[in-house]
């Protein structure tokens, strides 16, 4: 998906929503364990409830990779079934060099080698050029940097003081250097949401993935007070508080009362700027 489809999307649904898929077996419904894959079933249902609210969606791939071979064939089966006027992001946060670095591009945007081609990939920027440039291969995909995250352990290296001011922001300068808006996006935690401003010096036209909003207490009105752009330049991600709003039969009508509330306060957010 190219940033103008991206735009396009975001002004027909009226909607930045990334409905994130953590989805753990321990948490789905119990009359789901009866399926054959109980896993793609969750994920189907909450796809169908949520399709027309939402512009993306982002499994986490460690929520499937831990249950072996049938996680995968579930995380296969899903991105297969993801519609595709929605951006797919695998948030995978890998980050190596050389030859392995290949392989995991290969792994999650290659349909051809592992059956699964994702639109985009989250990674680790921490070994440098050396373990972003092998994704960048890959024509039309977008790479999706850790930035500044929402959690507690962000304060051990992301603030760390440099010439740039700190250690996040030098991340997203030198990484500007290696593609431009149209392939770069970067990762900023919701409860970071004063920092946005700094983060849109460096990065004033790049889509920023933005998770923390609801169960992480992130708050939707001051991520757009600072972060949004005249394109929205926003993909705001919502998992736990979607996808498990409910534990019973109703889940998949509770997720979409919940995606539906989130879809209308953006819609406000996003005619206050005029993009819509």
């Amino acid at each position: 998906m190219s940033r103008q489809e991206l735009i396009n999307q975001i002004k027909q649904k009226k909607s930045f929503l990334c409905v994130g898929l953590d989805t753990d077996i321990e948490k789905i419904p119990s009359f789901l364990l009866s399926y054959p894959d109980p896993i793609f079933e969750f994920n189907k249902r909450i796809i169908d409830a949520t399709k027309d609210l939402c512009v993306a969606y982002k499994p986490n791939s460690a929520f499937y990779e831990c249950r072996g071979v049938k996680g995968l064939q579930s995380l296969i089966a899903t991105w297969e079934y993801l519609p595709k006027d929605c951006i797919s992001i695998i948030d995978a946060k890998r980050g190596d060099i050389g030859n392995t670095s290949d392989k995991y591009a290969q792994a999650f945007l290659d349909e051809a080698s592992s059956g699964m081609s994702f639109d985009a990939i989250t990674v680790t920027p921490y070994m440098g050029n050396d373990s972003i440039t092998p994704y960048l291969k890959y024509e039309g995909k977008w790479i999706i940097i850790l930035a500044l995250t929402s959690s507690v352990g962000s304060k051990d290296f992301q603030y760390l003081p440099t010439d740039d001011g700190h250690l996040y922001e030098t991340v997203i300068k030198k990484a500007n250097t290696w593609a431009g808006a149209d392939r770069l996006m970067y990762v900023v935690g919701a409860t970071k949401s004063t920092e946005f401003a700094e983060i849109r010096k460096h990065a004033p036209d790049n889509f920023l993935l933005v998770p923390g909003v609801g169960a992480q207490g992130g708050s939707l009105q001051d991520v757009c007070q600072y972060g949004i752009t005249k394109d929205c330049g926003l993909l705001v991600n919502s998992s736990r508080g979607i996808i498990y709003a409910s534990n019973g039969e109703d889940f998949a009508d509770a997720a979409r009362a919940e995606a539906l509330a989130i879809q209308q306060q953006m819609e406000v957010e996003l005619k206050k700027i005029g993009v819509i």
